[in-house]
């Protein structure tokens, strides 16, 4: 275990350094200007320089992103849930969930401030709406593929709906699950980047880079970038780290195929 999460962080570190040589390379050897492209380290240092204004932005983007995709996650796998017990909500709520997610989540923003007012309130919204849909899907499709076989068993040998529900059905979503939280963290931050875009009224990681962009400072365009990126991969790492630990099951799959492997060699 602690062998693969080493190299898990090895790698991760690799991809970085490669990301900013290959960065790096392109500005060097294309000879970009510093107002269209700076250098990675340039970057740094706008963002490092002006970090005591930057630091409270990044907390409150931050909090934008958890918010809404704890809303979301919850949302998701409660209807979910309902949606494979009531099969007619499934068939009358599924084509409304589609239509939804059809709709741009660009242009759904300027509506939602208009109704929520510049605060909090619509920028956790949107990324609920982001968060939503992949987990909703990924809950039901677990729970829809659950071993027929199994739940046979479990009505022959006497169980009860709710002890079924849990020791079987629960279980057989949570891959699943996360799955669907993995794709809503990538794009989390994505939904309060666009929420603060929207509400632009007083201060945000968004308008600050929105102001550093109209100012042609590059490099704090390209500093703030890379803080939603860090915000995103983070949340994203968060949520493969609860699933390793909530899935043990999977592991100890992984491990006795091994040792099986092992012993056929």
């Amino acid at each position: 275990m602690k062998s693969r999460l080493l190299r898990n962080v090895l790698g991760s570190l690799l991809s970085f350094v490669l990301v900013m040589g290959i960065w790096q390379a392109i500005v060097v050897w294309g000879q970009v200007a510093p107002y269209i492209a700076p250098r990675p380290l340039d970057a740094f240092r706008a963002i490092s320089g002006d970090w005591s204004t930057l630091w409270p932005l990044t907390l409150w983007t931050l909090r934008e992103t958890v918010y809404g995709f704890l809303a979301g996650a919850v949302l998701g796998v409660v209807f979910g849930i309902v949606m494979h017990k009531i099969a007619m909500l499934q068939r009358v709520l599924y084509p409304i969930l589609i239509v939804t997610q059809a709709i741009p989540i660009v242009a759904l923003a300027a509506p939602l401030v208009l109704m929520l007012g510049f605060n909090l309130g619509p920028k956790i919204v949107i990324v609920a709406w982001i968060v939503f849909f992949p987990v909703t899907v990924n809950v039901l499709d677990g729970l829809t593929h659950v071993d027929g076989d199994l739940l046979t068993l479990a009505r022959v040998l006497g169980a009860r709906r709710w002890r079924t529900f849990l020791v079987i059905e629960v279980p057989a979503a949570i891959a699943p699950l996360f799955s669907g939280l993995k794709i809503g963290a990538t794009y989390a931050v994505t939904g309060a980047i666009i929420g603060e875009m929207a509400a632009s009224s007083g201060s945000s990681l968004a308008l600050y880079q929105h102001n550093a962009n109209a100012n042609l400072n590059a490099a704090a365009v390209y500093g703030t970038t890379l803080i939603m990126t860090a915000i995103g991969i983070s949340w994203f790492l968060l949520i493969v780290s609860l699933e390793f630990w909530a899935t043990p099951w999977r592991r100890r799959v992984t491990a006795r195929r091994r040792r099986i492997g092992g012993k056929h060699k």
